[in-house]
C-alpha cells in the first residue's frame, strides 16, 4: 500500500527587532475573562488600542462550558478599515484541569494563527516563520476517540471558611458531589450538596447562636429534539432549616423553545421555557397557613435572552411562577445585565434584579424573636426583593494601551 504523508504547517512569529514599526496591526481585545497582560506581553507586531474604531482587527471572544467542565473558546477575527474583507473565526476547547498558564498559551497560539492573514496583507511576510512537520496518517482504528468514561465527568468538592473577632465568630462548611454527562443529544446532571453555616455572637457574656443547615440532591435530564426545541425532567430532594423545610421533594417536566438555533448560542439566545409539576413539603414548624405538610402543584414560565456582539453584551430574563390551586400565590422575577459601548471611550453597565414574592407558603407561623430576625436564622415574609447597580465609564487620551508594567501589582 502506498503511504501518504501529510504536511502540517505551524505558524510562529519571531520578534526580530527590539522596536515596533509603524506597520504593526492595531488590535481591539474584547474579552472579559482573558489575561490581558499576558496577551500583551506575548503577542508581537501588534498595538492594542482602547477604542474599537481605530482597530485593524477586532478580537471578539465568546465562551461556553463544554461537557468535560472546561470551556469552548470562540474567537471572531473581525477585520476593519483596510482589512474589512478578512473575517475569520477559530475555536478551541480547554479541559477542566487546565491551568491558567496552559489556557493562556492556547489563546496566544490561536491568536497568532488567526492573525497570519492580516500580517501578510500588512506586508510583514518576513516576520512570519513557517515550519512543517511530517505526520504519518493514522489508521481508522487509531482515529476513533477512546473514552473509557463514556463522557461522564465527576467532581468532589469541599470548602469552608472560618473568621471571627472577640465578639463574634463564623464557620461555614460545604461538601458537594456532582456527576454529569453532556452530548449533543442529551444532558444529564446530578448534584449532592451539604452545607452548615454557624455564627456565634457574644454580648454581655451571653452567646447568641445562629445555625443554618441544608442538604439537597438535584437532578435533571434534558433531551435535544432539534435545533430549536428541547424537553427535560427536573427533580430535587432536600431539607433547609432557613426555609423551614424538614423534607421537600419536587419533580417537574419541562419544555424549551429557542427562537434562534442552538448552534448560535455563543452569540445569541432567546428562549421561552415552561415547567409544571408537583412539590411535596414537610415543614419543621407549622406554617402561617397552619400546615405541617402539603402537596402542591406549580408551574413556571420564563423568557430569557443573551446577546454578545461587537457593541457589548446583554443578558435578561423574566419569569413567572404560581401554584395551580391559588394563582394569587405567585412570584415574578426580572433580571437585566448589560455592558454597552455607546461611543468612543464611553460605556454603560447595568445590572439588577427585582423579585415579587407572594408565594412564601413555607414561612413558619408565630412571631420571630429579635435574635432570630437579626441573625437571619429563618426566612421572613417579604413581598419583594431587589438589587440594582448602574455604572458609567468614560476614558480619553492615548488610543494605545499595549504597555504592561506589573510593578507593585499585588
Amino acid at each position: 500500500m502506498k503511504k501518504i504523508i501529510f504536511y502540517v504547517a505551524v505558524f510562529t512569529c519571531t520578534h526580530l527587532f527590539s522596536q515596533k514599526n509603524n506597520t504593526d496591526l492595531k488590535l481591539y481585545l474584547n474579552c472579559e475573562y482573558c489575561d490581558e497582560d499576558y496577551i500583551k506581553q506575548n503577542l508581537d507586531y501588534v498595538e492594542f488600542v482602547r477604542d474599537q474604531k481605530y482597530a485593524d482587527v477586532h478580537l471578539l471572544f465568546r465562551t461556553q462550558e463544554n461537557g468535560s467542565g472546561g470551556e469552548i473558546y470562540e474567537i471572531d477575527f473581525i477585520g476593519q478599515n483596510n482589512y474589512n474583507e478578512i473575517q475569520d473565526k477559530l475555536s478551541f476547547s480547554t479541559k477542566v484541569d487546565d491551568t491558567r498558564n496552559e489556557i493562556n498559551e492556547l489563546i496566544i497560539k490561536y491568536l497568532k494563527l488567526g492573525l497570519v492573514r492580516y500580517w501578510v496583507k500588512a506586508g510583514m511576510e518576513d516576520k512570519i516563520l513557517v515550519t512543517t512537520t511530517k505526520v504519518m496518517p493514522k489508521s481508522t482504528e487509531e482515529t476513533k476517540v477512546s473514552d473509557p468514561w463514556n463522557r461522564w465527568v465527576f467532581n468532589l468538592g469541599a470548602r469552608g471558611y472560618f473568621n471571627g473577632q472577640e465578639s463574634s465568630k463564623n464557620r461555614y462548611i460545604n461538601l458537594s458531589v456532582t456527576a454529569k454527562q453532556v452530548t449533543e443529544e442529551n444532558k444529564f446532571y446530578l448534584r449532592l450538596s451539604l452545607s452548615d453555616n454557624k455564627s456565634t455572637y457574644t454580648f454581655s457574656g451571653v452567646d447568641i447562636i445562629s445555625n443554618q443547615k441544608s442538604h439537597s440532591v438535584s437532578v435533571y435530564d434534558v433531551i435535544s429534539i432539534n435545533n430549536h426545541w428541547s424537553t427535560g425532567l427536573f427533580g430535587a430532594v432536600g431539607k433547609s432549616t432557613f426555609s423551614n423545610k424538614d423534607l421537600y421533594v419536587s419533580i417537574k417536566p419541562a419544555l424549551e423553545y429557542n427562537f434562534f438555533s442552538y448552534k448560535e448560542s455563543s452569540k445569541k439566545q432567546l428562549t421561552i421555557g415552561y415547567k409544571i409539576g408537583a412539590v411535596n413539603n414537610n415543614y419543621i414548624e407549622k406554617t402561617i397557613f397552619n400546615k405541617t405538610s402539603e402537596l402542591l402543584w406549580e408551574h413556571d414560565l420564563s423568557l430569557g435572552g443573551s446577546f454578545q456582539q461587537k457593541w457589548g453584551n446583554v443578558t435578561s430574563e423574566i419569569s413567572y411562577q404560581s401554584y395551580l390551586h391559588d394563582a394569587s400565590l405567585h412570584a415574578f422575577s426580572f433580571y437585566l445585565g448589560t455592558n454597552l459601548r455607546l461611543f468612543k471611550g464611553f460605556s454603560l453597565d447595568i445590572n439588577g434584579n427585582y423579585n415579587i414574592t407572594d408565594n412564601q407558603v413555607n414561612l413558619a407561623g408565630g412571631d420571630l424573636t429579635l435574635e432570630e430576625l437579626l441573625t437571619a436564622q429563618q426566612q421572613v415574609k417579604s413581598g419583594y426583593s431587589y438589587f440594582f447597580s448602574v455604572g458609567l465609564n468614560y476614558s480619553f487620551g492615548s488610543i494605545y494601551n499595549t504597555i504592561v508594567n506589573p510593578r507593585f501589582n499585588f
